[in-house]
C-alpha cells in the first residue's frame, strides 16, 4: 500500500488535465519494456492497462507511481495529485483494521491530532471547519462499509491486522487505498485476493469511484464493466480505445482485418510493378516507364499486417460414461480435527453437472471440493462414489509442490509412469507446451504455465469429474477463454470454485451456496446473487441503524418474496441452461463431422461405408441441432414472459 503525493514533471498546461506518459523508455536487465511509449488519460477517466504477460503493464505502473525512474521520456500529472497505488505487500502490525483503514486519510488523522492539542481558538475552528468539510465524523462508518464490502464483519474489523492470513491483510491494504481516495487510484490484479462476493463489490464501487483510476486485471467482467477506456501495452508501444474490453476487441479485429486486405492488395500491387520492370527495364522504348515504376516501388512503404497472438490450448480428454451418480451425499458432515465444518450436506453430482460454488471466504468452499476429492473422509454421514470414478483436482496452491528443478516433460512423466515419452510430450502439448517449454525447469516457467502445468497432471487419465479451486489466478485472458472452451467440450462434470463472474457464466448452469455450516443450491443466476448479497446487505445496514423489528420483517418479507420468485423460474432457467449446453455439444460434434466430410483423404481411400456413415450421422445431428435450438428459443420468450410477469 502506497499513497503519495506527485509535483509535476512539466509545466505543460495539458497535464493539468490529464495524465501524460511522453516518449517513455524503460530497460531492466538489458530489454527494453516500453519503447518511446506514449499516451494520455484524461482526468476522471477509468481505463484498464492490457497487454501479454511480461509486456511491462506493472513497470509502467511503478513509474507512474515515481517507484521506477525510466531511462528516457516522462510521466507527467496534474499538480499536487495525490497517488494511490496497491503494492503486493500485505500490511501487519498490533493496529486493529478499522483503525489501519482509518489512517490512510492522513490529512483526517493529522487534523484530529491537531484538533486534539491546539491552543489558538482561530486555529481551532479552522481544523473544524477542514473536518466537517472533508466529511471527517462520517469516516468510519464510510471505513466499515469498504471493509464489510471487502469481506470484513464488525468483529473482524476489530482485530488486529496481524491476526489475519497475508491474502486478507491484502484485502485491509485494498480497503486503505480505497478508502483514502486518491486522484489516481492504480490497481495491480485487485481480484487475486478476493473471494466471489468481494469481487462484485469492488466492481460496483470502482464502477462509481469518482477519481481516475488505472486498472490491471485479467478478469473479463471486470475489464467489461469498469474501464470507460483501455490502454493496450505491445511491443513497448501505448494506444488508447475507447470503450471496455468487448469494444477494444471487435476494434482490434476490425484492424487486422483492415490491414491485412491493404497488404495483400499493396502486394499486388508491387507484384504487377515488378512484373513491368522485369519485362521492360533493359527494352530502349519502355526504359522510361520502366524507372518510373523502379522509382514507386521503393516509394512504396510496406504496410506490415498484424500477427495474431499466439493461442493457448487447453483440452481435457474425455472420459467414458459411468452410472450415475458420480457422488451422492447423505447428511454428510466434514471438517477438521473432529470438528465440523459443514454439516446435513445431502447432495448428488452427475456426468453432465457445472456446479459453481458461492459464498465468502472461510464458508467451507474449499473444504467442500476436499470432500468430493476424497483428500478429507466425512465425519459423519456417506459419500458414495461411482465405482471406476475418476477425479481431477486443482487446488489454489499445489503447484507449489512441484519440484522446481525438473522439466515439464520429467514431471509429468511422474505422473504417467506407463506413458511413452512421445505420450508424455503428446499430453503436455494438449495444454500448450511447446517442446522448448516442456525442457524449462518448472522454476523458470510463469504463474500461467505452472498454472497449464497442473491442468495437464490433473487430466492425465480422463478424470470423469475436475474439481477447480479458483483456477484463473495465474492465468491471463487468452488463457481464460481458452479454459472456458475447453471445459466447456468437456463431457464430465466440473465443480468451480472462482472469483470471475465470466468464467462462472460462462462454464456453470447450477449454483450451490456454501453459507450458515452447510451447502444448498441457489435458485437463479449471478444476477440474482448480486441481488442476493445487496440484500442481505441492506439487513444487516437496517439492523446497525436501530430501525426497530418492523424493518427486519419487512426487509425478511422481502427477501422471502425474492426467493419464492427465484424457486418460480429455477425449472425454466435450469432446463433453457440445458438446452444451451446440449446446442453447445451437437454444435461442436456438427463441426467435427463436416471437418471429417472435407477432408480429401477420406475420399481418395475410397472407403464408402465411412463416408456413408459420417453422411447420416451429420444429418441427425442437424436435426438434433435444429429441434434444440427451437426449443431453447420457446423456452426463452417463456422465461422473458416469466420475468417480466413476476416483476
Amino acid at each position: 500500500m502506497r499513497s503519495v503525493t506527485v509535483p509535476m514533471f512539466s509545466e505543460t498546461s495539458c497535464s493539468r488535465f490529464m495524465l501524460r506518459v511522453h516518449e517513455l523508455t524503460v530497460r531492466l536487465g538489458g530489454r527494453t519494456i516500453l519503447d518511446r511509449a506514449t499516451a494520455t488519460v484524461p482526468v476522471g477517466q477509468r481505463v484498464a492497462l492490457i497487454g501479454r504477460n511480461g509486456a511491462g503493464k506493472s513497470t509502467l505502473l511503478r513509474v507512474i507511481a515515481a517507484d521506477l525512474a525510466p531511462d528516457g521520456g516522462a510521466v507527467e500529472l496534474p499538480s499536487g495529485w495525490r497517488i494511490g497505488w496497491l503494492q503486493q505487500e500485505a500490511p501487519a502490525g498490533e493496529s486493529i483494521l478499522l483503525d489501519m483503514v482509518l489512517a490512510a486519510d492522513r490529512e483526517r488523522t493529522a487534523l484530529l491530532a491537531e484538533a486534539d492539542h491546539a491552543d489558538d481558538p482561530q486555529r481551532i475552528a479552522e481544523v473544524h471547519q477542514r473536518l466537517a468539510d472533508i466529511g471527517a465524523h462520517a469516516a468510519p462508518a464510510r471505513a466499515a462499509a469498504i471493509l464489510a464490502g471487502l469481506g470484513f464483519d464488525d468483529d473482524a474489523q476489530r482485530r488486529p491486522c496481524r491476526s489475519f492470513s497475508g491474502g486478507w491483510r491484502m484485502r485491509v491494504a485494498l480497503a486503505a487505498i480505497l478508502f483514502s481516495a486518491p486522484d489516481l487510484l492504480l490497481l495491480d490484479e485487485p481480484t487475486n485476493y478476493l473471494d466471489l462476493e468481494a469481487t462484485l463489490w469492488l466492481d460496483d464501487y470502482l464502477r462509481t469511484y469518482p477519481h481516475t483510476v488505472l486498472l490491471i486485471s485479467h478478469d473479463r467482467a471486470l475489464l467489461n464493466s469498469v474501464p470507460t477506456g483501455i490502454l493496450h501495452l505491445e511491443h513497448g508501444a501505448l494506444r488508447f480505445y475507447a470503450g471496455g474490453f468487448d469494444q477494444f476487441e471487435a476494434a482490434r479485429s476490425a484492424e487486422r482485418d483492415r490491414l491485412q486486405a491493404l497488404h495483400k492488395q499493396q502486394e499486388t500491387q508491387r507484384r504487377h510493378l515488378q512484373s513491368f520492370v522485369d519485362r521492360f527495364r533493359y527494352k530502349a522504348s519502355k526504359a522510361r516507364q520502366a524507372q518510373s515504376r523502379i522509382k514507386a516501388l521503393e516509394r512504396l512503404q510496406p504496410v506490415v499486417p498484424m500477427t495474431a497472438d499466439p493461442t493457448v490450448r487447453f483440452d481435457f480428454p474425455q472420459p467414458e460414461p459411468l452410472a450415475p451418480p458420480l457422488i451422492a451425499m447423505e447428511a454428510a458432515s466434514v471438517g477438521y480435527d473432529g470438528v465440523a465444518v459443514l454439516r446435513h450436506l445431502s447432495l448428488r453430482i452427475d456426468r453432465d453437472d457445472r456446479i459453481a460454488l458461492l459464498g465468502a471466504n472461510g464458508n467451507g468452499k474449499s473444504t467442500l471440493v476436499k470432500l468430493l476429492a476424497g483428500r478429507l473422509a466425512p465425519l459423519e454421514g456417506m459419500v458414495k462414489r461411482s465405482p471406476r470414478l475418476r477425479v481431477g483436482y486443482f487446488a489454489q496452491h499445489q503447484n507449489e509442490e512441484f519440484d522446481v528443478s525438473v522439466t515439464p516433460i520429467e514431471q509429468a512423466s511422474r505422473f504417467m509412469p506407463d506413458a511413452t515419452p512421445v505420450q508424455v510430450r503428446n499430453h503436455l502439448g494438449r495444454f500448450g507446451f511447446s517442446q522448448s517449454k516442456a525442457e524449462t525447469p518448472i522454476g523458470k516457467l510463469s504463474g500461467g504455465e505452472k498454472a497449464r502445468l497442473l491442468f495437464a497432471m490433473l487430466a492425465r487419465e480422463a478424470p470423469h469429474i475436475v474439481l477447480l479451486d479458483e483456477p484463473t489466478n495465474h492465468l491471463d485472458i487468452d488463457s481464460r477463454a481458452a479454459l472456458v472452451e475447453a471445459l466447456n467440450t468437456y463431457e464430465g462434470a466440473v465443480v468451480l470454485i472462482s472469483h470471475d463472474p465470466h468464467l462462472i457464466g460462462l462454464c456453470a448452469d447450477r449454483l450451490w451456496l456454501v453459507a450458515e455450516g452447510g451447502c444448498r443450491p441457489f435458485d437463479g443466476d449471478l444476477d440474482d446473487y448480486r441481488r442476493h448479497l445487496a440484500e442481505s446487505a441492506g439487513i444487516r445496514r437496517a439492523g446497525k441503524s436501530g430501525g426497530g423489528e418492523p424493518v427486519a420483517a419487512s426487509r425478511k418479507d422481502q427477501r422471502r418474496v425474492a426467493a419464492e420468485r427465484r424457486s418460480a423460474l429455477a425449472p425454466l432457467r435450469h432446463e433453457t441452461a440445458r438446452q444451451e449446453k446440449l446446442i453447445e455439444r451437437l454444435a461442436a460434434d456438427k463441426r467435427g463431422l463436416e471437418a471429417a466430410l472435407a477432408d480429401p483423404t477420406l475420399y481418395d481411400r475410397g472407403t464408402g461405408d465411412r463416408i456413408t456413415r459420417l453422411q447420416t450421422d451429420l444429418a441427425d445431428v442437424s436435426r438434433r441441432l435444429a429441434a434444440a435450438e427451437e426449443s431453447w428459443l420457446a423456452l426463452s420468450e417463456q422465461l422473458e414472459a416469466a420475468e417480466v410477469a413476476l416483476g
